[in-house]
């Protein structure tokens, strides 16, 4: 516990030295006086359908009346893309305005060509005001029922309406709307000037403040979302149901007859020739090969399932709200710094029951062995980010603060953990002794191999998950809001479940074909789920969504690879514990010389 009260305030520390707050607000909770300036900032603009690629505001040529100010940010809204600046229009609290000039600005030819071609890309702004978010698209495209391209008509919005609410001395709710008639034609390559107005309106309402982010939630609990939602709970509980009751009825029943049948031949003819999985009761626990990186996945699996299971958590309680900005990222970063000592211990622990010798270099290769492909991932995609000059590139100082997590919080916690698991000197728990030679596998038919199995394995969890998958994806990889955090803990339970379930009955599956090398296969037949998912995400790009273009096909494809494979190794390394207890619960039930 001092530990970790320790590791917090390091943390606590590094962000305070670098500028960047770990701590997200959950709305400013200000008390104004009329004519008090509540805050207006302009955070981003981007095609509306590539959430990846977002640009600053002031990358296109907007105009200012007053010096553009930077706000403090915190890690999280850095990593989610935010770069908050202050924006031209000044809203005062419970001042109202009429056609305002923000400011004015003649647009040279190139500042027209930039705005059509970001208005022919469905570009989007997004602001916050008083932390409650606002978006808007730049323009409009006039086809008129042309089909040439050249001869489409372009315009720019120049006006905003802004319709405030406000309870008492708060601002409660914020709505933006384009104006049709305010428009500025960028037809035509020529110099334009551009006057930027709003019009500002206040209306008193009834809303709490403490209310006033519900309207957010709302939107991903209507009744037709939330049929979909329970229809996928009860297709997933409908799948336990089923594999559990196969489990009962055929796998417990051969059990039983088996453990009859053995006690029966054993008080029989002790020399008569032993069948099934019994036979190769003197293989079963022979230690694998590639220990080292077996007992490394099941650290970092262990690590991602607990870090999985604080997120849900932290969820639950609310900490997750809509635009909560960043809150999510700075969550995943703090606590896989802190958890980190779990996948040492558990990888270190394991590595020498298995008579390991070089527990360093298992602990450095547990430590490495999710993080390295992210980083190179991360690499890849800051540098098409900054090639880009997208707000999804990480400014150095960032990038030094995560080094600075990485190199004073995770690897120690690391270290320490697999010194403690080294420690430990506990022996491997095997209810059989093992013989001196292995005994040969006989032949195997095709579907009994090691990807045919994981076939099988993978599809009834992603079966069980895939109607939640596509709201998880139109939230991450779009602009839907998703809140419904209940309904995704049980889905997670569940995937949880089925996936130690079909484990364990291809595991006892595998050993009645006295095949022994259970191992790796366990593990690979419990993480092929999150090949599944990477399979889903090829059809949600080409048939569910309209992302185009490299950097967000990129970041779309390469982001989700890392996420797929934490995915194989936190189902991997639970489809590998429920093998090894189910292994160990029936050698132990009967008896082995």
């Amino acid at each position: 516990m001092v530990l970790l009260h320790s590791m917090t305030s390091l943390l606590l520390v590094f962000f305070f030295l670098s500028g960047v707050s770990p701590v997200i607000s959950d709305g400013s909770d200000h008390r104004y006086k009329v004519g008090d300036d509540v805050p207006l900032y302009a955070n981003k603009v981007g095609p509306f359908h590539n959430p990846s690629e977002t640009y600053r505001y002031f990358d296109l040529p907007f105009c200012s009346s007053a010096p553009v100010k930077e706000k403090k940010e915190a890690l999280g809204e850095v990593l989610n893309g935010d770069r908050l600046v202050s924006a031209p229009y000044k809203l005062e609290f419970l001042g109202e305005k009429n056609s305002e000039v923000a400011c004015r600005k003649r647009l040279s030819r190139e500042d027209v060509a930039k705005f059509r071609d970001v208005i022919a890309k469905d570009y989007y702004f997004q602001m916050y005001y008083d932390d409650l978010p606002i978006w808007g698209f730049l323009g409009k495209v006039f086809k008129e029922g042309k089909t040439d391209p050249s001869e489409y008509k372009y315009y720019l919005f120049n006006h905003l309406q802004f319709e405030i609410f406000y309870n008492k001395d708060r601002v409660i709710e914020i709505i933006v709307r384009t104006d049709q008639n305010f428009l500025v034609d960028l037809t035509e390559d020529k110099e334009v000037q551009v006057d930027f107005t709003y019009t500002v309106r206040w209306k008193e309402t009834e809303i709490p403040f403490e209310k006033r982010m519900e309207k957010y939630s709302l939107a991903s609990s209507m009744p037709h979302h939330l049929e979909i939602h329970w229809f996928s709970i009860i297709n997933s509980c409908v799948t336990v149901l089923l594999l559990t009751g196969f489990l009962a009825t055929i796998l417990m029943r051969v059990l039983k007859n088996d453990f009859v049948k053995y006690a029966h031949d054993e008080e029989a003819v002790d020399d008569q020739e032993e069948t099934g999985w019994k036979l190769i009761h003197g293989d079963v626990f022979r230690f694998p090969k590639h220990k080292s990186l077996l007992a490394a996945a099941l650290g970092s699996g262990t690590q991602l399932f607990t870090l999985a299971v604080f997120i849900f958590m932290l969820a639950l309680v609310g900490v997750f709200y809509p635009y909560n900005r960043g809150a999510l990222f700075t969550a995943l970063v703090v606590i896989y710094a802190l958890t980190s000592g779990i996948a040492g211990y558990t990888a270190a622990s394991f590595y020498c029951q298995l008579e390991g010798t070089n527990w360093v270099r298992n602990v450095i290769l547990t430590g490495s062995l999710f993080c390295g492909p992210l980083l190179l991932t991360f690499s890849f995609l800051n540098t098409v980010a900054i090639a880009y000059q997208a707000t999804a590139a990480l400014p150095f100082g960032t990038i030094v603060v995560i080094f600075l997590i990485w190199a004073l919080v995770t690897s120690p916690l690391l270290i320490l953990g697999g010194i403690a698991g080294k420690n430990r000197k506990s022996e491997f728990q095997a209810p059989c002794r093992t013989t001196k030679y292995p005994r040969e596998i006989p032949p195997m038919r095709w579907y009994r191999r090691t990807l045919p199995q994981m076939a099988m394995a993978g599809f009834l969890p992603f079966s069980a998950i895939y109607i939640e998958l596509y709201y998880i994806f139109a939230s991450v990889w779009g602009h839907r809001i998703y809140t419904i955090y209940s309904i995704l803990s049980i889905v997670f339970l569940i995937l949880v479940i089925v996936t130690a379930f079909i484990t364990v009955a291809l595991t006892y599956f595998q050993l009645a074909a006295e095949d022994h090398e259970w191992w790796w296969r366990s593990l690979l037949c419990g993480g092929s789920t999150g090949l599944f998912i990477y399979a889903y995400c090829l059809y949600y790009y080409y048939a569910r969504s309209d992302m185009s273009g490299f950097m967000q096909t990129s970041f779309f494809f390469g982001y989700m690879a890392c996420i797929c494979y934490g995915f194989f190794l936190m189902l991997g390394a639970i489809g590998f514990r429920a093998s090894l207890l189910f292994v160990r619960h029936i050698y132990r039930s009967i008896k082995c010389e």
